[in-house]
């Protein structure tokens, strides 16, 4: 899980704490949220994240780096509050060689 990048002293704790509090002051929850993730271009990771959003209504928008060996993954899902986006990053974080952003 790379989402603590550039913020190497705050424990998963501290940064979902924060996230929900970000969260809550700029969104009016429930709406649609854009999550954005990269991943190795690698079509069971894309399924993986899949199965995260399931049951979840969700658009999605995948492109390819220019040499291939990555995919920028694009979601648009409509969340009910911050709770669920932190736990879908939850969910999404324990996939294997992923980028959170």
């Amino acid at each position: 899980m790379e989402i603590l990048q550039g913020n190497e002293h705050a424990s998963p704790e501290e940064f979902y704490k924060s996230l929900k509090e970000k969260l809550e002051n700029h969104h009016d929850f429930p709406e649609d949220y854009l999550f954005k993730f990269i991943i190795p271009t690698d079509q069971s990771k894309i399924t993986e994240i899949y199965k995260v959003f399931d049951g979840i209504k969700f658009t999605l928008s995948n492109r390819e780096s220019k040499n291939g060996k990555y995919t920028a993954c694009n979601i648009n899902a409509f969340v009910l509050d911050a709770d669920q986006v932190i736990n879908i990053y939850q969910e999404v974080a324990k996939i294997e060689n992923i980028i959170l952003l």
